[in-house]
């Protein structure tokens, strides 16, 4: 019978093997014997429900789906049931869209299995993380919906109200110019030259609604920048985002879309994805970073650059936020090809020279009240701000690593008035920039 080998010993050869600059190879026994559970977390979502299991070692795993009623069966191998594990039943949430309970046991000697009671179909993910940042080894499971959900169709429901009201009003438009050249038209005599009609100026307005793709920055097993008090970035702009949302919605000619509503992760490239499903005119990425020195301060807003980084603050924020899918962890192997060549660079000379107009609407509102840490809107290679047909910007609300505005950061009013600037300087662009017209509700 073989016996299981000494943890320490192993970690000791694993050690070696890197130093001397080759891979050791361990069987599925060694790797997994005596591996502890760190940590158990859930991320439930209208998009998915995100299972983590955190580990010292990589955990040996197979899944299986049935059906009638509907389940997933997860065997973890090499390990022994215990208390950690045993919370993941706990965690589960009434309110998950996919999941109804987790029964967790010890199915054989050396293997524990999970069975995941489902409240409908789903196409599960499952794949392992390789430790970063404050993170060891995870085994995370992503269940989908057989059936996703349309994001389209969803915002065009939610909106519908508003649709009508535009369309009525367009109806009143044109009426009010057909009359006004009816009217314009001079009854001469037949031989007489009727001179050139023109209709009477009519007051513009917007012919459709106008889609505002709110990004906030983070979430789930991603939590962003953390500042000295603890606070968390993907917590701060998600609030904020929600706020500007609402504001949004208050507009008879505006509609909001959130690329996440809760604290669940969306990688950089279905976040791009997401707004050009519902057609949105415009993509608002909300942050609060961190920098490597706590007194940086001030708002900032970047667009997307061809050219490389205008600053090097621009360029060391663009790579810290593009490093977020290997910390929310996304599954490489089966990533959509559409979404993975969103973040090459198909981006154009139009939508960028939009983005820098926008944002320096925005940023011009933000300081009205707010220090700026820059004064012209920056650029540098975001992942997020990659979508070729949608003017991107990305704004830096403040610095959470600074503790003076850590505390601003968390105040509701702060928030509130970042959100009123960023709306205003959108409806400034807009203003002066109408979006092109299009079918209502396509």
């Amino acid at each position: 019978m073989q016996s299981a080998p000494n943890p320490l010993r192993r970690r000791h050869l694993q050690t070696l093997a890197k130093t001397l600059g080759f891979a050791l190879v361990l069987t599925e026994f060694e790797i997994a014997w005596g591996a502890q559970i760190l940590g158990v977390r859930i991320w439930p979502s209208e998009d998915y429900t995100r299972v983590t299991l955190e580990s010292d070692t990589p955990l040996p795993i197979s899944q299986q789906v049935l059906t009638n009623p509907d389940r997933l069966v997860v065997d973890v191998k090499g390990m022994e049931l215990n208390s950690t594990l045993k919370e993941l039943v706990a965690k589960v949430k009434p309110n998950d869209p996919y999941v109804s309970q987790i029964r967790v046991g010890q199915f054989q000697p050396g293997t524990v299995r999970l069975v995941f009671d489902l409240k409908e179909p789903i196409k599960p993910q499952l794949f392992t993380l390789d430790p970063i940042a404050g993170y060891q080894y995870r085994m995370v499971l992503d269940l989908y919906p057989a059936t996703p959900p349309d994001p389209l169709m969803e915002l065009v429901k939610s909106s519908a109200r508003k649709e009508k009201a535009l369309a009525k009003s367009n109806e009143e438009i044109d009426l009010i110019a057909q009359f006004a050249t009816k009217k314009d038209i001079p009854t001469a005599p037949v031989a007489q030259a009727i001179p050139e009609s023109k209709p009477a100026p009519v007051a513009s307005k917007y012919k459709r609604l106008i889609t505002i793709a709110i990004d906030a920055g983070h979430g789930g097993e991603d939590p962003g920048a953390i500042g000295a008090m603890g606070s968390k970035e993907k917590n701060v702009v998600l609030s904020i985002a929600k706020r500007l949302g609402d504001k949004i919605e208050n507009e008879a000619y505006m509609r909001p879309f959130l690329t996440r509503d809760g604290d669940y992760f969306v990688p950089l490239g279905m976040r791009v994805q997401k707004a050009r499903a519902v057609q949105a005119d415009l993509f608002v990425s909300i942050h609060a970073d961190a920098f490597i020195e706590s007194n940086a301060k001030g708002a900032s807003v970047f667009a997307l650059s061809q050219l490389g980084a205008t600053s090097t603050t621009a360029r060391w924020m663009a790579n810290k936020e593009n490093a977020s899918d290997l910390i929310g962890g996304i599954n490489i192997k089966t990533q959509d090809k559409q979404v993975a060549n969103l973040l090459l660079d198909m981006s154009t000379t139009a939508q960028i020279n939009d983005s820098l107009q926008v944002g320096s609407s925005i940023l011009k509102q933000i300081g009205g009240f707010a220090p700026l840490h820059k004064s012209k809107v920056e650029q540098a290679s975001f992942a997020v701000l990659k979508a070729p047909d949608i003017p991107s910007i990305l704004v830096e609300t403040a610095f959470i690593s600074n503790p003076q505005e850590e505390a601003r950061l968390n105040d509701e009013k702060y928030q509130d008035r970042i959100a009123d600037a960023i709306l205003r300087g959108i409806k400034d662009y807009f203003s002066k920039n109408p979006p092109v017209a299009r079918r209502i509700n396509s």
